[in-house]
């Protein structure tokens, strides 16, 4: 049941930001599957690999084996309920609805261990271009939707980690114009998202 986009999007992030951390953690793997994961262009080539396998790249982000033994426990308990024609067999409605708690308990646990990645990745998204004449799209809306968001397939958990950025951290940066330029338009942007999710 462990919604497995959510963890490939989560080990994008991190082969994103940490790039010789992901290199390391992929060296258990056979040398065909170790190129498809470093040559990966979105998170979705994950899915190529297990996913228990998969799931040890969370280690980056500080899941412990006993956590992600839950995790794998999650997939097995999805592989052994759920049919591929979209059919989920549980025995009660109370079965699964005490099993759709687990997976979002999980899915918030995970989150929470990302916070410093996804941080530390829009930190350097504010920072990377030192003038707006350098950006790929002529505004700041443009630029945060499709460099941030949709580049970094993050999701409204991730944005609202960015929302609380502290922009006080940034002030003696010589581009503080344009990254509070950029951070004005993820508020305005999505804001109303993020307030629907309190």
């Amino acid at each position: 049941m462990l919604t497995m986009s959510f963890v490939y999007s989560n080990i994008w992030q991190i082969k994103q930001t940490r790039e010789a951390d992901f290199k390391m953690g992929s060296i258990g793997f056979a040398k065909d599957v170790e190129k498809t994961l470093l040559d990966a262009t979105s998170p979705f080539v994950f899915s190529t690999v297990n996913e228990r396998s998969i799931l040890r790249f969370l280690k980056l982000i500080q899941c412990d084996n006993s956590k992600i033994g839950t995790y794998a426990k999650l997939v097995d308990d999805r592989n052994e309920s759920a049919h591929p024609n979209g059919n989920i067999f549980f025995s009660t409605e109370a079965a699964l609805a005490i099993k759709v708690r687990e997976v979002l308990r999980v899915v918030d646990e995970i989150q929470s261990h990302s916070k410093e990645v996804v941080t530390s990745y829009y930190r350097d998204f504010l920072l990377r271009k030192p003038s707006a004449d350098e950006w790929e799209y002529p505004n700041a809306t443009d630029q945060v939707r499709e460099i941030f968001v949709h580049e970094t397939y993050s999701s409204l958990q991730d944005i609202k980690l960015c929302a609380a950025f502290d922009m006080a951290t940034l002030n003696a940066e010589a581009n503080y114009g344009q990254a509070e330029a950029l951070h004005a338009a993820l508020l305005v942007n999505y804001g109303s998202e993020l307030d629907a999710l309190q």
